[in-house]
């Protein structure tokens, strides 16, 4: 189902959901320390809007269905937040998540594709690119008009060359039904992106690959992210598309939020409390 406009009821879902995620990473993240949580608030409105937004085909009772768009999520370590959105979807019980990181729990610290509802292995950066951009070829090849492949990556993690190799492979191919939504939180492991290696201005670097790209400024609206994906829909250029999520590492946890060393650290679980207004 792809939806057609963004009324004020859908917005207001939206906007709740995003709400409830990031308050279910938080108390995931109290229960399990070594999850990385930092890169997990930065995308929580880009997998909302995917997932709750219309714009992605899936079946939970039935993972690998044919028909279904596939998201692949390249920046496995940053997709905590994905774990509450399946749970809440149905592709497994919501109990579970009482157990991440736990001996006998298939729901890790990094993801893999025992988890029903991811597609990959997302361990190892620099790949989901290269396997998005394959299926989009497979789909393409089996003349399939309508089903999308997501690709959603961090900035940092586009500092490997084999996400540019991918591009140009896709661009060469004319793969329009690829979608990259690339994390731009500007903080890589080790400190912020633009003192490592910048990418200067993604936008002009994917549109030199031969990609029609765009850029959301807010990365914390789902407003945006959805009209950034309808602008896709109505692509006709025959590109594959990127859009350029500027998003914040940490969002909205006090000391952490921007922090260089974000990627590594974990929140107190009193600080968890206070902004969850819970005692326990």
């Amino acid at each position: 189902m792809n939806m057609l406009q963004l009324d004020a009821d859908v917005i207001e879902r939206l906007n709740a959901k995003a709400q409830w995620v990031w308050e279910e990473t938080l108390r995931i993240h109290r229960r399990s320390q070594e999850t990385r949580v930092a890169s997990s608030l930065s995308t929580i409105e880009i997998f909302v809007t995917l997932y709750y937004g219309g714009f992605m085909r899936f079946d939970p009772d039935n993972p690998i269905w044919e028909g279904r768009d596939r998201c692949i999520i390249s920046k496995g370590h940053g997709s905590l937040c994905m774990y509450p959105i399946l749970a809440d979807l149905g592709y497994f019980p919501k109990q579970e998540l009482e157990r991440v990181c736990q001996a006998g729990s298939f729901l890790g610290g990094i993801p893999d594709p025992v988890i029903p509802g991811y597609e990959t292995v997302n361990g190892s950066l620099g790949h989901g690119a290269g396997v998005g951009a394959a299926m989009a070829l497979g789909l393409k090849c089996k003349k399939s008009k309508d089903r999308i492949v997501y690709v959603v990556t961090g900035d940092g993690e586009l500092h490997e060359g084999s996400n540019w190799e991918a591009f140009m492979f896709a661009a060469q191919h004319r793969l329009d039904k690829l979608v990259v939504l690339v994390d731009n939180n500007h903080i890589s492991m080790l400190g912020p992106t633009d003192e490592i290696v910048s990418h200067r201005n993604l936008v002009q670097k994917f549109d030199a690959f031969g990609w029609s790209a765009r850029e959301v400024i807010d990365g914390h609206s789902v407003v945006a992210i959805a009209n950034a994906l309808l602008d896709c829909q109505r692509d006709t250029s025959g590109k594959p598309k990127a859009i350029i999520v500027n998003t914040r590492k940490g969002n909205r946890v006090p000391g952490l939020e921007n922090a260089p060393l974000s990627h590594v650290a974990a929140i107190k679980p009193d600080l968890i409390d206070q902004l969850l207004g819970e005692r326990r």
